[in-house]
């Protein structure tokens, strides 16, 4: 037998492989699904959803899930890239030996297949902030490197959304990014991401900037983006805010705090030359000091580089970083005094997480919202699901 011949009929032997193996598996899933969905159903409140699943894309640390499982679903499926995260993620969402939940990397290959992605009733994504925000795009101007859009690293990552989106027809969804997404592009950016929402994919689609302020003492503004399939009443303007006044930071510090969150000599000393410089130039850049009956400002991803953006102040001695734990309850993630949310990475990927986190409270607040226009809501049916106009969407983003 000729080495070409060889080789085709391996090539072959392989394709048959790969195809009873993914068979194998979704007929497995889907038994798994039939099981879990049974018992998970048996211990839920009759008053709840019956057991709705969803995914968690973009996952980071949880945020979007923990307020959605609190209104009875069930995750089934979660993606997040970074490998930090994923460790976190994990420590405070264990799976049970019986669990059908999966838990992957990277959504593109995902994406590109989404018959691969459980079948789900209700979307979770925050997607990448970076190609969209005020910061990421100064930063890639600068390097001369393209953005929105235009990126090949994140900004079509919304595409892989709309095309799981498209072929499950989830009953709904929400989609959470910075502020700046409205108006990134001259508004371009945004006018796309509608029209390829309710346009291409026929979801009746509401949008709301929601500031963190009232339910946590920080100012935090972002765009969450919550889609039905079908029409409802939903309605963002029905949102309830908390009724006590708004939180002040002593309601997330610590009494006792290690030495080593107070800045050295020499940082402090760097950072009221740069204040001092830039104040001189004209501009506001530079430290923000903060005291226990103030509100923050947003606690970014880059927290963990000198902790410039939120300074406390400390009689006697130089201001001080807020711990890992401070930033959990700053961003929700755990109530005021408690210790209960886990944190298996070093301090510099905590202040990383949380800053690239959603604002637990905020997003259960939309949840609630949420819970009554899920509650007996039709199940996800395929891309034949209500799909307006073309068969397929493009999924390319524009030149």
């Amino acid at each position: 037998m000729r080495f070409e011949e060889s080789s085709e009929l391996t090539s072959i032997h392989a394709r048959i492989a790969r195809y009873d193996i993914t068979t194998d598996k979704k007929r497995i899933r889907g038994l798994k699904s039939r099981q879990s969905r049974k018992s998970d159903n048996s211990r839920r409140p009759a008053n709840q959803p019956r057991g709705f699943r969803f995914i968690d894309l973009f996952a980071g640390i949880g945020g979007l899930r923990r307020p959605f499982e609190e209104i009875g679903g069930r995750c089934v499926f979660t993606s997040e890239r970074d490998r930090f995260c994923r460790e976190t993620y994990t420590a405070n969402f264990p799976d049970l030996t019986d669990s059908d939940h999966e838990f992957v990397g990277d959504i593109r290959p995902y994406a590109q297949q989404p018959e691969t992605i459980p079948a789900h009733d209700i979307l979770l994504a925050g997607f990448p902030c970076q190609p969209f925000s005020i910061a990421g795009v100064s930063k890639k101007n600068a390097l001369g490197q393209p953005h929105g859009f235009l990126c090949d690293t994140q900004g079509t990552l919304f595409y892989d959304v709309a095309n799981i989106l498209h072929h499950h027809r989830p009953s709904a969804f929400l989609l959470e990014n910075v502020k700046n997404l409205e108006r990134h592009d001259s508004g371009r950016t945004f006018a796309t991401i509608m029209h390829v929402l309710e346009n291409d994919l026929g979801y009746h689609v509401h949008t709301r900037v929601l500031d963190s302020s009232p339910w946590v003492p920080q100012k935090r503004e972002r765009i969450f983006i919550v889609g039905f399939r079908e029409p409802t009443t939903f309605n963002f303007d029905e949102l309830a805010l908390p009724d006590a006044p708004p939180p002040a930071l002593r309601a997330i510090l610590d009494t006792k705090v290690d030495s080593k969150y107070t800045l050295t000599r020499h940082l402090w000393n760097y950072l009221q030359d740069y204040k001092k410089r830039h104040r001189r130039a004209g501009n506001g850049f530079g430290y923000s000091l903060f005291g226990p009956d103030d509100v923050a400002r947003t606690l970014s991803a880059r927290y963990y580089k000198d902790g410039s953006e939120i300074l406390l102040r400390q009689k006697g001695l130089r201001p001080r970083r807020l711990t890992p734990r401070e930033c959990a309850r700053l961003m929700g993630f755990e109530k005021p005094g408690a210790a209960e949310f886990k944190i298996p990475v070093s301090d510099t990927q905590a202040y990383r997480q949380f800053g690239n986190a959603v604002v637990v409270p905020v997003v259960r607040a939309i949840a609630q919202l949420m819970k009554p226009h899920l509650t007996n809501m039709p199940k996800g049916k395929g891309a034949d699901a209500r799909l307006p106009g073309r068969a397929k969407i493009r999924l390319l983003a524009p030149a």
